[in-house]
């Protein structure tokens, strides 16, 4: 499938050129597995909402500290090239999302738990757009590993399409493929630079617990 390139907003602008450097060094950037042993059972979820640097702050904030969020890296799912780079995915040509993984214990957090959160996060009516970032690279999808979250995801996403926000949604719910990690600068760049860019679109919205 082929993608054609975003117009080179002011916000596309400053997030490709942006320095390559945190400017909070003594901030600590260890992965909630690493100050906490993790369960012997642990499951991952991969989503895509936009911007990756606030999808990741937002879940760390909601399911870290020990409510079932063990590791999250930020980087790209969906693409059809190797070792993609941020400025290649930035461009829209390579089919990638800019996406979260997560690794979590599901005895204290489930997978539909999660993607309820995900469905709040951020806006899911938009096709290939959160916000003022503009680009398939933007666009909403869930990542599944194995048929049973494949089941669940449709589930949610059908709940959510009718209950919450009425409407069909753009989120694509497809098998989880090759993830690839994005360069350690992005890696909780919300945390290392707390002034840096958050797409308006992330915030939690208040909707009402979904039907069983």
């Amino acid at each position: 499938m082929a993608f054609a390139a975003p117009a080179i907003t002011s916000t596309l602008f400053s997030r490709l050129f942006r320095p390559f450097s945190t400017t909070s060094p003594s901030l600590s950037l260890a992965p909630e597995s690493r100050s906490r042993n993790m369960s012997s059972t642990t499951s991952q979820a991969t989503v895509a909402a936009g911007c990756f640097w606030g999808v990741e702050h937002l879940f760390r904030k909601q399911f870290g500290n020990g409510k079932g969020l063990l590791d999250a890296k930020v980087g790209y799912s969906g693409g059809e090239t190797s070792s993609p780079s941020y400025r290649a995915v930035c461009s829209g040509n390579t089919g990638h999302a800019e996406a979260l993984q997560v690794t979590f214990d599901p005895s204290l957090v489930t997978y539909r738990q999660l993607l309820e959160f995900f469905y709040r996060m951020h806006d899911p009516t938009t096709a290939n757009r959160q916000g003022p970032d503009v680009g398939t690279q933007y666009r909403s999808a869930i990542f599944t590993h194995g048929d049973e979250q494949q089941t669940i995801a449709e589930d949610v996403t059908a709940k959510v399409s009718a209950e919450w926000y009425k409407q069909p949604l753009s989120t694509q719910v497809v098998p989880a493929g090759q993830w690839w990690n994005a360069e350690d600068y992005h890696q909780l760049y919300l945390n290392k630079n707390p002034s840096g860019y958050e797409c308006p679109a992330h915030f939690v919205r208040d909707f009402p617990p979904l039907s069983d």
